[in-house]
């Protein structure tokens, strides 16, 4: 998968996940892409080393599935990262 791919993988599992996620998140596209990669790569590192899946090809559905996981435990860490103390 290309650079490209990854972009868009991000960018949609980041937004699933985000509407998966109940509660209010912060940030824009731009939050959401950053989230969803990073959230793509987290997952595909998680499932390669538990269950030796490949995330290579854009249209598996384990792919798919591994990066909005990945992205759900990003916006999970994030969320705790910026709450506000009251």
């Amino acid at each position: 998968m290309g650079f490209i791919g990854w972009i868009v993988l991000g960018l949609i599992a980041g937004a699933i996940a985000k509407a998966i996620k109940p509660g209010k998140q912060g940030g824009g596209w731009i939050a959401t892409l950053v989230l969803g990669v990073v959230g793509a790569i987290v997952g595909g590192w998680i499932g390669s080393a538990l269950f030796s899946v490949d995330i290579s090809s854009f249209w598996s559905l384990s792919t798919w599935l591994l990066a909005i996981g990945g992205s759900l435990i990003v916006l999970i860490i994030w969320g705790f990262l910026t709450r506000k103390k009251a």
